[in-house]
């Protein structure tokens, strides 16, 4: 099972009961086992840790069966008004309607995305570093729903963005096949809401590959530069020991 929807499914577990009073803060999910879309169905539980009138926590573990698979600690506030403010600047590249569509499937299922066509992309501090444009179906009615949307569309990217600097060794392509990859752990913060259905702009950039893993962040931008999401993860790429059904996944 891909690990953007268990986040974002875990963002909404975790926002029900509330009415709307607080928001997703962060949410860091650790991926224990992975799941199977053959497995039968995803059980969730929530475990309150605190609940205050500014913050609430609170752990939502994730089980198929008998195995568990994910365990998330989810933070919550209520808005304030500003004291002070800043926010990152959104990377200058085309804008979705000068980039072509392609058929990708880690984000909200539905959702259009246009990759930024820059494959020798590197970041101030020389990392490498991708950039798609997503456009989700449609506009949802809670800020929870949109910010699941948002989590759903992270944890894909950062792995391609690592092996997009190694052509000569592996391809994306050869994930699930002869590379074995996936997302170990994944947390994101999150800074003002979505423009419901609009664009947003994925960022993602590996600042380390090694030893068999991938380190990365993130962030995410509404159409207009606001920022919506920083990100992080830590993930898995290494070559498979035997060849791996791509249907199967991991």
């Amino acid at each position: 099972m891909f690990s953007g929807q268990l986040l974002g499914q875990m963002i909404m577990v975790a926002s029900v009961g509330d009415d709307g009073a607080k928001q997703v803060k962060s949410i860091h999910a650790v991926f224990a086992r992975a799941g199977a879309y053959s497995g039968g169905l995803v059980e969730y539980s929530r475990d309150p840790m605190h609940v205050g009138r500014a913050w609430a926590s609170a752990t939502i573990t994730a089980s198929q069966g008998h195995r568990l698979l994910t365990r998330a600690l989810v933070l919550l506030n209520t808005v304030e008004p500003d004291l002070i403010r800043h926010a990152t600047t959104m990377p200058d590249v085309p804008a979705p309607e000068h980039c072509e569509p392609q058929p990708i499937l880690a984000v909200y299922p539905g959702s259009e995305v246009r990759p930024v066509e820059r494959p020798d992309a590197r970041s101030a501090d020389g990392a490498p570093i991708s950039f798609y444009w997503v456009r989700p179906p449609a506009a949802f009615d809670t800020v929870a729903a949109n910010q699941a949307v948002v989590a759903w569309s992270q944890p894909g990217f950062t792995i391609g963005a690592a092996m997009q600097a190694h052509p000569d060794i592996v391809r994306v392509s050869d994930s699930h096949r002869s590379v074995s990859t996936g997302v170990i752990s994944h947390t994101a913060h999150f800074h003002d809401p979505p423009t419901p259905g609009d664009w947003l702009l994925v960022v993602s950039s590996a600042a380390f590959a090694g030893n068999g893993r991938v380190y990365g962040n993130g962030s995410v931008f509404s159409r207009d530069g606001t920022l919506v999401s920083t990100f992080g993860q830590d993930a898995m790429v290494r070559r498979a020991k035997v060849s791996i059904d791509s249907r199967r996944g991991l």
